[in-house]
């Protein structure tokens, strides 16, 4: 198997708003590859999201990471354990209850704008080919994924989230909501413990893309928890991780 190198920097991305700070990370060879976004966790951008980008440049794509938390404060936020102690709410009980209004902070319209500025910045970067882009989201970010293939249809090819939350609820800004806007394939990779995604979430998404007509993957993970691809936190679980980036790989690689 060929290991192809890959550069990484941090970078800044001009936004309607102020400045997002960022991991950028691409292979190191010159040319222009696919972008991608890949949109954080509740728990911010790090260095597991990081190593994530790496993989992902890897194989072949420029990959952008925005701390969308950036209208608090550049990364990090918050304090998180020192590895190798893992990332858990039984050890930190108040963890959600520090993130819970920086995520409510982020708003729909805020978000929008800022889709903007990261697809921008993509399209301008040297690294990234002029073209359609695809995105991965983790958690919020898989709400963040869906939203921006909504906002932006004729940009993104594809988009994947996996273990999101809240995906689908009766709330009128409800993420499942924006289906008909949608033109990429979409690929979900649900957690089946998930009590912020419960079954009834989980069926009504699905329906909603179905009724829109868009071409998407909807797979529950047996066994697996919330936040099962993060490496970092005591809800990774090594063979769901496997199976979302075998997911991944294959929508990017027939969509970009």
């Amino acid at each position: 198997m060929t290991t192809i190198a890959v550069r990484s920097s941090s970078v800044d991305v001009p936004t309607a708003d102020g400045v997002a700070d960022a991991y950028l990370s691409h292979p190191d060879d010159g040319q222009a590859h696919p972008g991608v976004l890949l949109y954080m966790n509740a728990f911010g951008l790090r260095p597991v999201l990081e190593a994530m980008a790496d993989r992902l440049a890897a194989e072949g794509y420029t990959v952008l990471v925005p701390n969308v938390f950036y209208r608090l404060g550049r990364a990090p936020l918050v304090r998180l354990p020192e590895p190798p102690e893992l990332i858990s709410t039984r050890t930190d009980p108040t963890l959600f209850e520090r993130l819970g209004p920086m995520m409510d902070s982020l708003t729909a319209e805020l978000f929008a704008r800022d889709a903007d500025a990261y697809l921008r910045w993509l399209a301008d970067s040297p690294a990234a080919t002029d073209g359609p882009v695809g995105i991965t989201g983790y958690c919020l970010g898989a709400k963040l994924a869906l939203q921006t293939a909504a906002a932006r249809p004729e940009r993104v090819a594809a988009a994947a989230g996996f273990h999101g939350g809240l995906l689908a609820t009766a709330e009128p800004d409800s993420p499942h909501l924006l289906a008909g806007l949608v033109r990429a394939e979409l690929y979900f990779g649900h957690a089946d413990q998930d009590e912020s995604l419960p079954v009834e979430q989980i069926d009504l998404l699905a329906k909603a893309l179905t009724d829109a007509g868009v071409r998407h993957t909807c797979e529950v993970y047996e066994g697996a928890p919330h936040g099962f691809t993060q490496s970092d936190t005591a809800s990774y679980r090594p063979e769901a991780d496997a199976r979302h980036w075998a997911a991944l790989l294959a929508l990017l690689k027939r969509s970009l």
